[in-house]
Order: structure tokens, then sequence, then C-alpha cells
């Protein structure tokens, strides 16, 4: 495992770079915030960590999932959490901060890069959080009847989502892990014709009687490749909620649901195992 540092802004804060299962990973510094940084894997921007105010939320779909955190319960409420695909397990921590008393389990098999982010960006002790480095639908599948609150999906392998994580039988492993009334939410990445958002929707739609989206607009009008969030559940969403808290991030996501989501998913039929196939990878311009 190769490891190496180099200065970015004085002694006091040097990138970390360090070869894990994914790729090479690289710790990278925010020039604008004290404690926080940046992972990338092979140059891919991953997650983003501040350590001294971890509700701190910078990427784009990052926010978006914050904002289900923060909606699935009442505000303070400890919540019970499967996060499959832990990255610099930014997530967790908003959970840990936003909630106290919370209980968390990360599912992510690249034990190198938990092994990196935990001894770069340790957790708080108090939260309480258990990492497995496993498979996410192998570590699912450990995990109690019925007992998440909300289950978090961001799982990338190079760039793209496994074919396994994306199929309705993958949902009856995440349905039968959620407690009565708990919730699903995914990030998802697609691009022109998004046939892959489109089978995703259909999918959640066959195994959940609500499904909402969030996303920015260019990305559901097919302008350019993006994230965007779905979320299920088997009880009404708190859709006007969602829809005001998206309008009011620095980077607006249109939130669709009902009919007009159905009207978009434009005919596509669910996923199945033996259907499935990986998310489409991003073009290299998403990155430079």
């Amino acid at each position: 495992m190769g490891k190496s540092r180099k200065s970015r802004r004085g002694a006091a804060a040097a990138s970390v770079t360090e070869t894990v299962d994914g790729g090479l990973a690289e710790l990278v510094p925010d020039p604008d915030r004290a404690r926080a940084w940046t992972l990338l894997l092979d140059g891919a921007p991953q997650s983003h960590v501040d350590l001294d105010d971890p509700a701190y939320l910078s990427f784009e779909y990052q926010r978006r999932l914050g904002h289900v955190i923060d909606l699935v319960a009442p505000p303070g409420k400890p919540v019970q959490v499967v996060h499959l695909g832990g990255g610099a397990l930014t997530l967790a921590r908003y959970v840990a901060a936003t909630r106290p008393r919370s209980t968390q389990q990360v599912v992510e098999r690249d034990a190198p890069l938990v092994g990196l982010v935990r001894r770069e960006l340790p957790l708080d002790r108090n939260a309480r959080i258990r990492v497995r480095s496993t498979d996410a639908r192998e570590g699912l599948a450990k995990v109690p009847d019925g007992w998440a609150d909300l289950v978090i999906a961001d799982v990338f392998s190079g760039a793209r989502t496994p074919a396994h994580l994306t199929s309705a039988e993958f949902l009856d492993e995440v349905r039968r892990a959620l407690a009565p009334g708990g919730w699903y939410a995914a990030n998802l990445a697609d691009g022109p014709p998004l046939t892959h958002l489109r089978g995703q929707i259909a999918t959640a739609a066959a195994r959940f009687a609500e499904v909402a989206l969030v996303a920015d607009p260019t990305v559901l009008r097919g302008r350019r490749f993006g994230n965007a969030v779905l979320l299920a559940a088997d009880q009404p969403l708190p859709v006007t909620d969602l829809t005001r808290r998206a309008a009011s991030d620095p980077h607006p996501g249109r939130v669709e649901h009902g009919r007009t989501l159905r009207d978009f998913t434009g005919g596509a039929t669910p996923v199945t195992d033996a259907s499935a196939v990986d998310s489409p990878a991003p073009p290299d311009s998403v990155f430079t």
C-alpha cells in the first residue's frame, strides 16, 4: 500500500494520498475551511468532510440526502440508519451531529479506504457508528429484519453503481431491513438518455407505495450527466418540505413525484437481477 503526503497550505495541512482497493485515494484540504477535506478516488471527488462542523454538507447530492435525513423523523430524534457505501463517512457524521444517540451501520467494502478515513479523519468517539468492510448487498443481508429507519445507498465502483445494487431483488432486501414506516434513499448518477434513472424509478415504484426524485432540472431534462436522489417509502412522503429545501439549495433542485414522475419514466420496466447492468460511466468532462 503506497502512501504519501504533499504540502498544500503549510505544515498544518497537507494532502494525503494512498492506494486503496478502489484506486488512488487522495484527501485534499479545503482552502476555505480550517479542518475540512475532500476525498478523491482516481481524481474523482467522492466526499467532503468538515471535522469542525460535520453538519456542513458541501456536495450537492449529499445536501439532498441531508434533507432526507432531516425529514425522516422529528428534529433531533435518534434514528437507526444503514449506509451502503461509506466514502469519508460524511453522511454518518451528519446523522451523528444532527441526531445524537442515533445508531448507524456503514457497509463499505474497501477496507483500506475505511482505514485511511478513520486514521486521517477520525470519528467522534461518542458516535454510535459501526463499519463493516464487505459487499453492500452482503452487508445489508446481515441487518436484522425491521431494524432500519432509513437505508441510504451511495455505492460506486469505478464511478458506476454495481448491477446487483440496482434490482428489484435488492430492494426486497432493503424492505426487509426497514422498520415499518422506514425510508429508502439512493444516490443515482445518469446522463442522456436517462435510461438507467428511469429504470431505477420504475424498480422502486414496483416495490414501494411512494417514490420521489430530487435532481437538478438540467439533469432531468437530459442535458447533462449528474446525480439524482431517489426516495421511496410505503407511506406519504413530505414532498412539500422536500421541495422547499431542495429549492433553497445553492444549486436548486427540482422534486418530481406522483403522476409527473410516472410520466417521466416513459414506460420503463423494473430491473431484475437477471437484467441488471452497472450504471453508466460518467463522461470524462464531468471531472474536468
